[in-house]
């Protein structure tokens, strides 16, 4: 039975009277437990008289709840609370992959987001000197190999209380995003951002806020304003960022680290980075972990410097964040393998790998420049200095992209990678253009793509 006080009680909670403000509010209840699990709802009629807004709202919002398994609506028996789930899936990153008819049959697939395999180190020596090993002696033994432990904190930003090795970024931001995020919390991230790390954050059900991204790094008059909000978690990239190429200014981390700390929630958020680039970005790292080391977590990822198959990331900084995620690790693959952390240790300090990657970091940036550059003289609009990818402002979206996929190159559509309404952009791996030839064509293509004019797609955001 549905008490008066219970309604009350609940509407008392609500600030934001949208369907998504409600849905958040609620799930937020039910993370801190002010709604238990089992508890029944209101039903939509009674909230609605309370909150004096239509049974249309406040349906589409127990409708959001129902999907990521929040709650469990019976029909006339009432809605009620349960253990949320998440039904997940990779909508926004499916988006990137397959939004054109003629995906799988590009001569030049620019969409892609993956580095050149000719610039990536040889790994045949470094497999061949520890295909011999035996690395594990027992399921118990420590998940990172002790030699890679210490060479990775070596190299890391600042000191970090904890460190382990996990399968890539995405797998990362996966564990970490667990321990952290709960249903309902509010976290803010980079606008635009990385398609997957928006489609994660929807599965768990946490309200996201987009922060704009300039020349140095994420705005920090709009960090301030959603630190008012008290948000949980704070995602960013420090350099080289996808999709925009913008790599953190030393001044622009600190300034985000004193809004922060002036903010009063230094205690109650964990800042997230994203290093995915690595040692293929020229960018200078500049870590938020170097002003707040608790309570950051500074995520390195091999697979764009060192090869996709290697497929490890190391996380480091917060012991608590990251002692949760590694210790529920256990109960699952336990760790990653000891064979492929061997092949890392070996390439760390091998001269010719460093040699490549020297290599590779001033090819990409020549072939980025030379792009920037043809794009400039046609009064093409594009942002930052690093990385594979490049972020192009275009006319409309979806003329750009056919056009593109017409001659038979692919690019990535910009809606995916957006928080907030932004203009009309595309993403572009410039780092996959080769022969100087190619690139100059290509790069007039991409420019004459950009200026073209259609019936365009914003009305689907």
């Amino acid at each position: 039975m549905i008490t008066d006080s219970l309604t009350l009680d609940i509407a008392n909670g609500i600030n934001d009277r949208s369907a998504r403000g409600i849905a958040t509010a609620i799930g937020r209840m039910i993370s801190s437990g002010e709604l238990v699990i089992g508890a029944q709802l209101p039903t939509v009629r009674q909230l609605s008289r309370k909150l004096g807004v239509s049974p249309t709202t406040v349906g589409e919002a127990w409708r959001s709840l129902a999907e990521v398994g929040a709650i469990e609506t019976l029909g006339r028996n009432g809605s009620f609370v349960r253990q949320p789930t998440g039904p997940g899936g990779p909508r926004r990153y499916r988006q990137v992959a397959a939004d054109s008819d003629h995906r799988g049959h590009f001569g030049l697939d620019l969409s892609t987001g993956t580095p050149d395999s000719s610039l990536l180190p040889d790994l045949r020596t470094a497999l061949a000197r520890v295909s011999s090993q035996a690395l594990t002696s027992s399921y118990l033994d420590h998940p990172v190999l002790p030699q890679l432990e210490e060479a990775l904190r070596h190299r890391w930003p600042f000191a970090p209380e904890e460190l382990t090795v996990v399968d890539g970024a995405m797998d990362a931001l996966d564990r970490i995003a667990q321990v952290v995020v709960r249903l309902g919390d509010r976290v803010i991230v980079e606008h635009p951002t990385f398609p997957p790390l928006l489609d994660l954050l929807e599965k768990i059900g946490a309200d996201v806020i987009g922060v704009e991204v300039d020349a140095q790094g994420m705005n920090v008059e709009a960090i301030t304003a959603a630190l008012e909000q008290k948000p949980t978690a704070l995602f960013l990239q420090p350099r080289a960022q996808n999709p925009t190429g913008v790599t953190m200014t030393a001044q622009r981390a600190k300034h985000i680290a004193d809004a922060i700390v002036a903010s009063g929630h230094s205690e109650s958020i964990t800042i997230i980075e994203d290093d995915h680039a690595g040692d293929i970005a020229v960018g200078e790292l500049n870590s938020i972990g170097n002003h707040l080391p608790t309570r950051t977590v500074h995520i390195r990822s091999y697979s764009k410097s060192h090869g996709p198959d290697l497929r490890l990331a190391a996380v480091g900084g917060a012991g608590d964040v990251i002692s949760a995620a590694a210790n529920r690790r256990l109960l699952g693959p336990g760790w990653s393998s000891r064979i492929l952390q061997a092949v890392l240790l070996e390439l760390l300090d091998d001269q010719a790998t460093l040699e490549s990657l020297s290599h590779a970091r001033s090819e990409y940036s020549r072939r980025r420049q030379e792009v920037v550059q043809i794009l400039n003289e046609r009064n093409v609009f594009s942002t930052g200095t690093d990385g594979i990818n490049l972020w192009v402002r275009v006319s409309d979206e979806r003329s750009a992209l056919m056009t593109l996929a017409a001659q038979g190159i692919g690019a990535a559509p910009g809606t995916p990678f957006l928080v907030n309404t932004h203009p009309d952009s595309m993403r572009l791996t410039v780092g996959l253009l080769g022969a100087a030839s190619d690139l100059e064509a290509t790069a007039q293509a991409i420019a004459s793509a950009a200026t073209t004019s259609g019936s365009g797609r914003r009305g689907q955001r």
